[in-house]
């Protein structure tokens, strides 16, 4: 009785323990930590720049818009949308790059410039959770009464039950009757002739 009762509060909690981490699948964090790479001076400085803030890096203009990471309990997985501009000799800027980060995969949709890198390092400061929204599985449309009024036709694909006559039979097939084969007579066998005798005596 004991071990139905400890199976029952196992299978309980794992399904709260699932709920939970069905509901906690990211955290936003209002902080984002970035490195940045100056290819002719072969610099990296490490900076971090909150959500939505304006930095210079080099000739960059960067602004983060959303930095997101996983609970504890899930798979780490760090991610960072930005926006880089360069200004332009005419006093216009530029949008160099607009797009997602991933700090486990810095190589990864990174940012494509001759001169700087940037790639994110990690995202900090965040206690609010956002639930994802869980795929829902599609639902049919309903089926509708195949039953029709007495004089509507039948349209195509539709499958027409049997009414109330049924199909005549097919006519009964003459055969004829199944002969026995005659015994066959046994003839005489024949004799084989004789294979030729190679002499060997010279």
């Amino acid at each position: 009785m004991t071990f139905g009762w400890t199976r029952a509060a196992f299978v309980l909690a794992s399904l709260i323990g699932s709920f939970s981490a069905a509901q906690a699948d990211r955290i936003k964090n209002p902080t984002a930590v970035f490195s940045g790479l100056d290819k002719i001076t072969g610099r990296i400085v490490s900076f971090e720049v909150g959500i939505d803030e304006t930095v210079q890096f080099g000739a960059l203009q960067m602004t983060p818009r959303v930095c997101f990471t996983k609970p504890p309990t899930e798979t780490p997985n760090t991610t960072s949308f930005i926006e880089v501009d360069e200004p332009g000799t005419d006093g216009k800027t530029k949008r160099v790059f607009s797009g997602w980060l991933f700090a486990a995969s810095p190589g990864l949709h990174g940012l494509e410039h001759p001169v700087y890198d940037i790639w994110l390092v990690d995202c900090k400061g965040g206690t609010e959770v956002i639930a994802e929204p869980k795929e829902t599985p599609e639902e049919l449309p309903p089926i509708q009464d195949a039953a029709r009024a007495p004089g509507e036709t039948g349209r195509p694909g539709d499958i027409i039950a049997p009414t109330g006559t049924t199909a005549p039979r097919p006519p009964a097939v003459q055969t004829a009757p199944l002969r026995q084969p005659e015994p066959q007579q046994r003839q005489p066998a024949r004799r084989q002739p004789a294979a030729p005798i190679i002499n060997t005596d010279r």
